[in-house]
C-alpha cells in the first residue's frame, strides 16, 4: 500500500513537470511599479486631500447631532411628551442624514469610491496593458503579482519583470 502511494506521488509528480516543461513564468511588483510613477503619487495626495475634507464634512455632521442629542437631553425634562417625541423625530432624522452624508462620500458607490476609480484606475489599466504585451512578447503562460498575492512567499529575482514593465510604460 506504502509503494502504491509512492508510485502515485512519483506519476503525478512527473505529469506535472511534463505538463509544465517549457511554461515560462514571470512576476512583476505592481506596488514597486506604481511607486516609480510621478503622476500616481500626485493622483494618491489628491484623494487623500478629498478624503481628509469628506471625512471633516462628516465629522462636522455628527458633532452637530451629538450637539443636538445633549440639548435635548438637558431640556428634556421640561418637555410634555408630544415634544420630546418631535424632538426625539428631529434628531432621529438628524443621524439619519449624517449617516447618509457618510454613506454617499465613503459607501460602496460613495463619491471616495468613484473618484479612486477615476483616478487610480488608468495606471492600472496601463499596467495590465504593459504586462499583457511583455507576456505576449515574452511567450510567459504566467505572470503573477507579487504586491497583491500573500501566497507568494519567495520569487527569484530572474524572473522579477518589473523594471521590464516599467521600461514599457516609458519609465525607468
Amino acid at each position: 500500500m506504502v509503494d502504491m502511494k509512492r508510485w502515485l506521488i512519483v506519476i503525478v509528480l512527473t505529469a506535472f513537470a511534463a505538463v509544465s516543461y517549457g511554461q515560462k513564468y514571470a512576476v512583476v511588483d505592481s506596488e514597486y511599479i506604481l511607486k516609480k510613477i510621478p503622476n500616481y503619487k500626485a493622483a494618491l495626495e489628491q484623494l487623500d486631500k478629498l478624503s481628509q475634507q469628506y471625512q471633516a464634512d462628516v465629522q462636522a455632521k455628527f458633532e452637530e447631532v451629538d450637539r443636538a442629542y445633549r440639548a435635548y437631553q438637558a431640556e428634556k425634562v421640561l418637555l410634555t411628551e408630544s415634544q420630546k417625541r418631535a424632538k426625539e423625530a428631529e434628531l432621529e432624522k438628524r443621524e439619519l442624514a449624517a449617516n447618509e452624508l457618510q454613506r454617499k462620500y465613503f459607501g460602496p458607490d460613495g463619491l471616495m469610491f468613484k473618484k479612486r476609480e477615476e483616478l487610480l484606475k488608468p495606471f492600472y489599466d496601463q499596467i495590465f496593458s504593459a504586462v499583457r504585451e511583455l507576456a505576449t512578447d515574452g511567450n510567459y503562460s504566467l505572470i503573477i503579482d507579487k504586491a497583491n498575492n500573500q501566497s507568494v512567499m519567495f520569487a527569484s529575482p530572474k524572473i522579477d519583470k518589473s523594471d521590464e514593465v516599467l521600461q514599457k510604460l516609458g519609465y525607468k
